[in-house]
């Protein structure tokens, strides 16, 4: 047998086993095509996906308008890398900049990516602008926060699954509560050195941590008196997930550095990006940062692309009816099921707590049924179960999920 043969899912499971590093652990299903809010498994069984690859295909799978972009510019011209100027680049830039209100974009590849961009970002500013003696700065950040897996980006994690044995660890982080502003007052009042406030809006794996209604707008008046930058980490909850463009839109905040991924580029294409004013990003000089794919000309092409489906279809205005729906109807559910503590989220980011502890099956199992009755979910933090579906989706097709969900909890037994 060779790869190109058709395979089954339990032969394409077992290769990936023999030949790839386990550094995940997938619920047991093969895709092999999507299409809109469906994906097809290899043996062609069809399933809603209610996972939206962690919110970055949030157009759909395999959107036209995006597949075109990156077709066409893949046929024309795929790279140059930043030692010449391309006629993508510049488009995109102005495009995004003028959507989001900044004055410039820093073009990266990945969330990861621009986290650790963002980060350099703002310790340089420290020291050119602000004035903080060098090696001095910290980054107050959050608690049970996720902002991907480099060295140092799991420094100031606190899961001990993503940094055990990976020491020694990149000093220069504060660690607070999440969603308690006067962990964060106190913070910025006993320390001169702080250059940045980095928070997610909304702490997607954590389990959908929804923080008080005020909260980041509290925080960022706080970073604005100490003269502290506010940096949002919107790679999951960016680009409409949430009802709104960005999550912060719901507490009318505007970030001093803003970070973008995953849905960028609806999926199709791996496309981040960090937007500062000049005061902020003119720190950055030819040297001090840089990617060989950044700013390619297909991720220009697509990302301008994506954004563009995202306002002609009313994604965001989607989001909001449905997500208002999916909440409404499951907190009803929860209201007479055991098994169902709480449902929370804002659009279509949501998730539901299992009543179980975090190191029982319920949640897998649970997710293996709803796999076995055509959807596809995945746990969080062992009890939570993430519901993310492409922004898409109809009111007929998350009602016809609604059910499924409904139905499968309620065959199982507290």
């Amino acid at each position: 047998m060779t790869v190109l043969n058709k395979m089954t899912s339990q032969e394409v499971i077992e290769l990936e086993n023999k030949h790839g590093a386990h550094n995940y652990h997938p619920l047991p299903v093969v895709l092999s095509r999507g299409e809109g809010v469906y994906v097809w498994d290899v043996e062609g069984k069809k399933y809603y996906d209610f996972l939206s690859a962690y919110s970055a295909v949030n157009q759909g799978h395999c959107h036209p308008k995006i597949v075109d972009a990156m077709t066409n510019q893949a046929k024309t011209l795929s790279l140059t890398s930043r030692a010449f100027y391309n006629d993508m680049l510049g488009k995109y830039e102005k495009f995004a900049t003028e959507l989001f209100g900044f004055d410039k974009l820093l073009p990266m590849n990945t969330g990861a990516e621009a986290v650790e961009t963002a980060l350099k970002l703002a310790r340089k500013w420290a020291y050119e602008v602000k004035g903080i003696d060098e090696n001095k700065a910290e980054i107050v950040v959050c608690e049970n926060n996720f902002h991907g897996r480099t060295t140092t980006i799991i420094s100031f994690s606190n899961d001990p699954v993503a940094r055990k044995n990976f020491g020694p660890y990149t000093n220069g982080f504060i660690k607070i509560e999440y969603n308690n502003l006067k962990a964060l007052e106190k913070v910025l009042d006993d320390n001169k050195n702080i250059a940045a406030f980095l928070v997610e809006p909304i702490q997607g794996e954590a389990g959908v941590y929804v923080p008080s209604e005020g909260y980041l707008s509290a925080a960022k008046a706080l970073c604005e008196k100490h003269n502290v930058l506010f940096i949002a980490d919107e790679v999951q909850t960016g680009i409409a997930r949430t009802g709104k463009m960005l999550a912060v839109d719901h507490d009318n905040v505007k970030p001093d550095i803003l970070i973008l991924g995953k849905a960028l580029s609806g999926g199709a294409y791996p496309v981040s990006a960090v937007l500062a004013n000049d005061s902020i990003m003119n720190v950055i000089k030819p040297g001090n940062h840089g990617s060989t794919f950044g700013g390619n000309p297909i991720a220009a092409a697509v990302a301008i692309a994506a954004l563009e489906v995202v306002a002609e279809e009313n994604l965001a205005e989607n989001a909001e009816a449905l997500g208002q729906i999916f909440r409404n109807e499951l907190s009803d559910f929860v209201k007479e099921n055991e098994l169902v503590k709480s449902v929370r989220g804002k659009g279509l980011l949501n998730a539901i707590l299992i009543n179980d502890t975090e190191d029982s099956s319920t949640a897998w199992d649970i997710c293996i049924k709803l796999r076995d009755n055509g959807l596809l979910a995945k746990p969080t933090h062992g009890n939570i179960i993430r519901f993310a579906p492409p922004l898409v989706m109809t009111e007929a097709e998350l009602r016809d999920c609604i059910f499924i969900i409904k139905k499968i909890i309620s065959e199982f037994k507290k």
